[in-house]
């Protein structure tokens, strides 16, 4: 008798897990933006080398776009993985008609500040700047209502200054931005992690020496880094993320 109870213990215990399971990946999200910065943060280091990173963003060698295709194959092949809820197919966004059509709230389009001047995004999604109400990811809840919530996901970069062997040198700190959305417009979660790079490039004057060579490996070694640690930890970071949804 208490192997018969105990038997339909484990039977009971394992539909209902395997029926959460199932509940779970019958949410959906739509991933929304998907790009890298080029525009990388120098405010420490004052208006000169604000200056030089201008240059060093519009010059053609200074190309992110590598770094930012192996960072999406990583997120759609390995970090989504451990979401517990689906991602929808990257066409079913990115050839949604209301979506083509969307003009995104704070983004220039012409002049210097145009973002596709500093932004590089994964072809056919749309930019989005972090706003402060969130406002562009909360107009794509309409566009998606098959979706429970909404994804934003970029990369961004800074210089940092740190001490070695007695003088000042900078490294380069990559820093991730996920952030989910659900149908109310509240966010669910918000991956904002980082890590630096293995390079390191000089100050003169107080100043980063900042050019292709200098730089562009440090943001790959930075990017690796990070991509690592969230490959570590997301299963983690998005444990409770379905509860919310």
């Amino acid at each position: 008798m208490h192997k018969i109870i105990k038997s339909l213990f484990f039977t009971t215990l394992l539909l209902t897990l395997l029926s959460v399971a199932g509940f779970a990946q019958d949410k959906k999200v739509a991933v929304v933006t998907f790009y890298i910065n080029k525009a990388i943060d120098v405010q420490d280091f004052g208006n000169e080398a604000q200056t030089t990173m201008l240059a060093l963003r519009e010059n053609p060698k200074f190309d992110l776009t590598p770094l930012l295709k192996e960072f999406h194959t990583q997120f759609f092949e390995s970090y989504s993985k451990e979401f517990p809820f689906q991602l929808l197919p990257e066409n079913e966004v990115t050839n949604n008609e209301n979506y083509k059509a969307y003009a995104p709230i704070g983004i220039a389009t012409s002049g210097v500040l145009a973002a596709d001047k500093y932004i590089t995004s994964i072809d056919g999604y749309k930019i989005f700047l972090v706003l402060m109400g969130h406002d562009n990811e909360k107009n794509m809840l309409k566009i998606f209502p098959q979706a429970d919530g909404v994804m934003h996901v970029s990369i961004s970069f800074k210089l940092v200054k740190i001490g070695y062997g007695g003088m000042g040198v900078v490294k380069m700190r990559a820093i991730s931005n996920i952030m989910l959305l659900n149908k109310k417009g509240e966010k669910v979660f918000n991956i904002n992690e980082d890590a630096s790079s293995k390079g390191i490039t000089p100050l003169v004057g107080g100043i980063p020496v900042i050019t292709v060579d200098k730089i562009l490996p440090m943001c790959e070694s930075a990017l690796n880094n990070l991509m690592v640690y969230l490959q570590k930890d997301m299963a983690k970071m998005v444990k409770k993320s379905n509860a919310k949804l």
